[in-house]
């Protein structure tokens, strides 16, 4: 007796089933590999969505400007952090560069509140600026493209830092020079120069000194 075979409406309800697995676990492969790539922000808890990649939107023609897309850790309802309970702090790569090396600049950001609060730490309110005695080197604002906003949750005794440095060139920033390759390059030799960073509204209350050689 020959085996009954199915129908053509069971072939097709199995097509549809399969077809349905396999996009769940694309999508799920999908979600792990967002969620291992967008943490620019260390351990801050995200209040919006992702901002654009630095090499999309927010560098400048020297990296100049970090991403600050944070972990996807949420905390709901706290409220605008106040200068009371904020410190922000300048935070080099090394303390004193050889000849050819470029400084990496990076922000520590601490909420040493007893509550969690929210801060904007998007490119459009962060600022790098490199200066030698009274004379202003380098801004990384200079040349910042497409700045962008991106607010997140601290929670309290919360320290955060950005997980993408902000390079210098070791040359002297200008709006109007911004794509030029000759720029005036700092003097090294040991000469001493001083990082001042801001975010969120919040200024350093120490520079942090480098010196060049």
């Amino acid at each position: 007796m020959a085996q009954r075979q199915p129908s053509s409406a069971v072939y097709r309800r199995r097509r549809i089933v399969f077809f349905t697995a396999v996009l769940v676990v694309i999508a799920i492969i999908g979600a792990g590999i967002w969620a291992l790539v967008a943490q620019p922000w260390k351990d801050a808890g995200s209040d919006a969505g992702p901002a654009p990649s630095p090499s999309a939107s927010e560098t400048t023609t020297q990296t100049e400007s970090p991403s600050a897309e944070p972990s996807p850790t949420e905390t709901q309802g706290a409220a605008p952090c106040q200068a009371g309970s904020i410190t922000v702090e300048a935070v080099t790569d090394a303390e004193s560069y050889e000849a050819g090396a470029l400084p990496q600049l990076s922000i520590r950001l601490t909420n040493t509140g007893a509550a969690d609060c929210t801060i904007d730490v998007g490119s459009a309110t962060q600022s790098f600026t490199v200066t030698s005695g009274e004379d202003v080197w380098w801004r990384s604002t200079d040349c910042q493209e497409n700045p962008s906003s991106m607010v997140v949750t601290l929670t309290a005794g919360q320290s955060v830092s950005s997980a993408t440095p902000v390079e210098w060139d070791r040359t002297r920033s200008d709006v109007g020079t911004c794509d030029q390759e000759n720029r005036s390059r700092a003097p090294a030799g040991g000469a001493s120069y001083h990082v001042a960073v801001s975010i969120g509204g919040f200024d350093a209350a120490r520079t942090r000194q480098i010196l060049l050689y």
